[in-house]
């Protein structure tokens, strides 16, 4: 009998269990480790989508607080102490007619981020971007120097929030109607031998027109032209061009509609026109006793209102015209003027109850060229103006060498013989048609010309930086 072999092995009972259990308890903990890390990382994720969607809030509400001050703008007569109260006070009149569930008021500033030039903020507050998801922002513009504006944002998505910040600096607009032969706000009609030309080129004879209330902007008729382009701002009015020699830009019919037209121009600022810039410098008084039948000549006047003078000799004016209303002044002689001619009426006023008629011929010079007089010492360096008499019909019927300087006023007519070089611009304030009739030729000279006329005063604005973006 053989005897029992034994395992060089001894068995070892439950020992794969053991390892099992051991693994399971590893891939448990692993697990139990990627569902805490998985879970943690959805948390992440949503925080910063909710986060992202805030974000997104608050650059909702930057490019809408830009549109509103992109609408927004004051005098430039405004003193620096006051523009930002004149901006807060514009955008709230704005919010609240074109966006009256929209709060904005003035408080102390109370964001960190400063220091700031004034102790009040502009605030907005919370604004519904999406009800439904809780998408809304707030903002507060705040000045930190004299020249500069802060805007804050803070988007909210639920809980979360994000605040960023641009600056604004006040400037001027950089388009105006100084930059065009003839701006007019009402329609413009030229019958008869009517020529518009550059002196240098034809671009200084162009046209700007708005035409809001007119669906007919612009009518040539007869022989008449224009050599420069025509801007129309009224997207859907139309350009009349009757007579085989009726044209703009070198070309007639069609032709000229199409290649030297453009409707639906942006619209170009009218700056607004401060008579009051002159009235101190007119210190010799005309009334109804005064002689203006002879020739005579007449510095730094001030015509009393209701005087209605005629001046029917050869008058020589020198220095200031300064214009009281009511009035109707005529000069049926001869006008040699070394002088700014200013009305003091009010430039919302088309009736042409006031006026200024020109029907004799006219000499003009600039006047930088009067004497070295005290009397004319702070008037010589107030060039580029020749008339500025907003609400005042102005009437030219005589021929003049050149007039230096712009003209505005409220209705403006060239007729009869009319005509000559004109150092500046036309600029018509009435939205009523401003009418050019017989043989009156227009040769506009703005070389050189870089800043506004004297008197005239552009608008403010607030211009965004973009390299001033910041996140808070």
């Amino acid at each position: 009998m053989k005897p029992a072999r034994k395992s060089a092995f001894p068995k070892r009972r439950g020992f794969a269990l053991i390892i099992s259990m051991i693994f399971v308890l590893i891939f448990s903990a692993l697990a139990l480790s990627m569902a805490a890390l998985s879970g943690t990382n959805v948390q992440i994720a949503d925080n910063l989508c909710n986060a992202n969607r805030a974000r997104a809030s608050a650059e909702s509400g930057l490019e809408i607080v830009r549109f509103w001050l992109s609408n927004i703008a004051i005098s430039g007569t405004t003193s620096l102490e006051d523009q930002f109260d004149e901006i807060a006070n514009s955008l709230q009149i704005y919010l609240a007619a074109n966006n009256p569930n929209v709060t904005a008021y003035c408080q102390t500033v109370n964001l960190p981020n400063g220091p700031y030039y004034a102790s009040l903020a502009l605030h907005i507050a919370s604004v519904a971007l999406d009800s439904d998801n809780g998408h809304t922002f707030s903002a507060q513009i705040a000045q930190i120097d004299p020249e500069t504006l802060r805007l804050t944002v803070t988007g909210v998505y639920g809980s979360f929030t994000k605040t960023i910040s641009v600056n604004y600096v006040f400037g001027q607009r950089a388009n105006t109607v100084f930059d065009f032969g003839v701006a007019t706000r009402g329609p413009l009609s030229l019958a008869g031998n009517i020529e518009l030309e550059g002196v240098n080129v034809s671009v200084d004879a162009s046209v700007y027109i708005e035409s809001e209330n007119s669906s007919l902007a612009l009518s040539i008729i007869g022989n008449s032209h224009i050599a420069g382009d025509v801007s129309i701002v009224n997207p859907i009015a139309n350009v009349l061009l009757q007579g085989g020699k009726a044209g703009i830009g070198g070309e007639t019919g069609d032709d000229a509609i199409d290649n030297h037209v453009t409707f639906g121009v942006p619209p170009s600022e009218f700056p607004e026109p401060v008579p009051s810039y002159f009235e101190a410098y007119a210190t010799n008084i005309v009334d109804s006793n005064t002689n203006t039948s002879a020739d005579a000549t007449f510095e730094n006047i001030r015509i009393l209102p209701a005087t209605n003078p005629n001046f029917s000799g050869h008058v020589t004016l020198k220095g200031v015209v300064f214009i009281e209303t009511p009035n109707v002044v005529t000069f049926t002689g001869g006008a040699t003027a070394m002088a700014i001619i200013v009305g003091d009426g009010d430039v919302e006023d088309n009736s042409k109850t006031n006026q200024i008629n020109f029907t004799g011929n006219v000499s003009s010079l600039p006047v930088s060229s009067l004497p070295d007089l005290p009397q004319f010492q702070q008037i010589r360096d107030k060039t580029g103006t020749f008339v500025m008499a907003p609400g005042f019909g102005l009437s030219f019927g005589g021929s003049f060498d050149a007039l230096c300087g712009a003209i505005a006023g409220n209705g403006i007519e060239f007729h009869g013989n009319a005509g000559g070089i004109i150092n500046g611009s036309v600029i018509n304030y009435s939205d009523e048609e401003m009418t050019l009739t017989g043989n009156s030729d227009l040769y506009f000279n703005r070389s050189g010309i870089t800043e506004a006329p004297a008197g005239f005063v552009p608008e403010i604005i607030l211009e965004y930086d973009p390299d001033s973006y910041s996140e808070i």
